[in-house]
């Protein structure tokens, strides 16, 4: 298991640098590192490693959301205050309406069907925006407005959000139903 950990961690970040050098998002890097090391393609790493993965994955979204709410400032975060709940919700919403929408017309499926895929897709991913707002916030970048305050609050609210609406919808898939007592 260590030695997974260790060709993860190293070849990552070999990767990461690599598309550094290219000009490219550093997460591009990791994203192949993963594919390349993986059971689908060299398969180099320990089924321990693969079985504790959902862990591993909970765990970094969990600190990459500390890292997102300790980022922000209260004053800050209460000039924003409107718009970042609005950003929170609205664009999933209007991208998990536009999946129930057109999805069962065209891809032929069902209407919860059409709402899980949607959930999926409106998902910000948190590994992108909070080290890249938090780098802006560094900078300086757009502070004078609040704007990667607000948009830093939005995406960590809007996953919450989203995570609730893909379990619910998950639920709903496996015959289960909606129970509003989960919100």
């Amino acid at each position: 298991m260590l030695t997974s950990l260790a060709l993860i961690i190293l070849i990552g970040l070999a990767f990461a640098k690599l598309c550094e050098r290219l000009r490219l998002p550093r997460i591009i890097g990791y994203l192949l590192a993963g594919i390349c090391i993986g059971p689908s393609f060299l398969n180099w790493l320990d089924p321990s490693i693969l079985s504790i993965s959902a862990d591993l994955r909970r765990i970094a979204l969990v600190i990459i959301l500390i890292k997102a709410g300790l980022s922000l400032n209260l004053n800050d975060l209460k000039q924003v205050g409107r718009p970042a709940l609005l950003m929170s919700f609205l664009p999933a919403s209007f991208e998990i309406l536009g999946f129930v929408l057109f999805a069962p017309a065209l891809l032929h499926i069902s209407l919860v069907e059409a709402a899980l895929m949607g959930s999926v897709v409106a998902a910000v991913s948190p590994a992108v925006v909070v080290p890249r707002m938090v780098t802006l916030m560094e900078k300086r970048y757009g502070t004078s407005k609040s704007i990667p305050q607000m948009i830093l609050a939005g995406a960590s609210l809007d996953d919450v959000f989203v995570i609730v609406l893909f379990s619910t919808f998950c639920d709903m898939a496996q015959g289960g139903s909606a129970q509003l007592s989960i919100f």
